[in-house]
């Protein structure tokens, strides 16, 4: 239960700092910012795949990056957000 809420809420942030740091206007709902934070960690874990659970500031960062790369391809490919 706790994970789903950690999960929510870590989604929620990464999303909001994604949104914050992408040049434009990204308009999208609560719940689409939270899918997009937990979507840009799961980005992040394929990409970097170390296997490490821990927070750390560099998971943070990539998360984020990761989020802003599909506002990207969202952008690029029309895909209403």
């Amino acid at each position: 239960m706790f994970n789903i809420i950690g999960a929510i809420i870590s989604g929620l942030v990464i999303g909001i700092l994604a949104r914050f740091f992408y040049p434009g206007d990204v308009p999208m709902s609560w719940i689409a910012t939270i899918l997009l934070g937990i979507g840009g960690s799961l980005v992040a874990g394929l990409v970097t795949s170390r296997g490490s659970r821990d927070f750390n500031r560099a998971g943070c960062l990539a998360s984020i990056l990761g989020a802003m790369v599909l506002i990207f391809l969202g952008h690029v490919l029309h895909i209403g957000m």
